[in-house]
């Protein structure tokens, strides 16, 4: 019985996280004029949401904890933006006042933040491409919580600290340019291209713990020929 090769899903769901990031990100900076995020909902409903969640079921098959822990976590929170935001459907906005929203918005990113904390500091093992897309997306989530947690009066209604929020969607871009570095790598390196991308295994990583061994075993058969 011939052994069953399985994709590795880490990319499917990291190009979902970086697109869905991507774009709000893009609405945080004011990219092209645009300050409304109702084109994020498709996208996080859809791809941020459904597919990343899906393929972080995929990784928890394989025995990916990490991966599989991350990914389905990310997807759920593209869906749960995509209830908040989804206008008239959920009315959650609607139940609170504008104040009260900005600061029951600010909890909700500072759990996130939290939570990507406990991420980046398991990714301290492994590269510093990956550790990359939390680190970014760590300042994200603090910077877009603080946002919301010292809004301004903007006629009669609150609205997220301008500045914070802009930094928040640069360090956002930068962590979706980094996820989808990744996932490109990891593209490259599972389907024999004409070229790979450098991930940078930290000096103390697993994997450059068996790199030195493999060249310690090789040089030491080139000594005994």
């Amino acid at each position: 019985m011939s052994k069953r090769n399985i994709a590795n899903p880490s990319p499917l769901g990291l190009c979902g996280f970086a697109l869905t990031t991507f774009l709000l990100s893009a609405i945080n900076m004011e990219t092209m004029g645009v300050t409304h995020p109702s084109i994020v909902i498709a996208a996080a409903f859809a791809y941020g949401g459904l597919v990343q969640l899906l393929a972080g079921m995929w990784l928890m098959s394989i025995g990916n904890t990490f991966g599989a822990t991350s990914l389905s976590s990310f997807g759920g929170f593209w869906i749960a933006v995509a209830i908040i935001l989804t206008p008239g459907g959920f009315e959650i906005e609607a139940s609170y006042d504008s104040l009260e929203f900005q600061h029951a918005f600010s909890l909700f990113l500072f759990g996130w933040f939290i939570f990507t904390t406990i991420l980046l500091m398991c990714t301290f093992s492994s590269s510093v491409a990956h550790c990359s897309i939390f680190l970014t997306l760590d300042i994200a989530f603090l910077c877009l919580a603080l946002g919301r947690r010292y809004p301004h009066l903007s006629g009669t209604v609150y609205v997220p600290h301008e500045n914070l929020t802009y930094v928040g969607g640069v360090f956002g871009m930068l962590s979706a340019f980094a996820a989808w570095y990744n996932a490109l790598a990891g593209i490259a390196a599972s389907n024999h291209t004409f070229f790979t991308l450098p991930v940078l295994q930290f000096p103390w990583s697993e994997a450059s713990r068996k790199t030195r061994q493999r060249a310690l075993a090789a040089s030491n058969a080139r000594s005994q020929v």
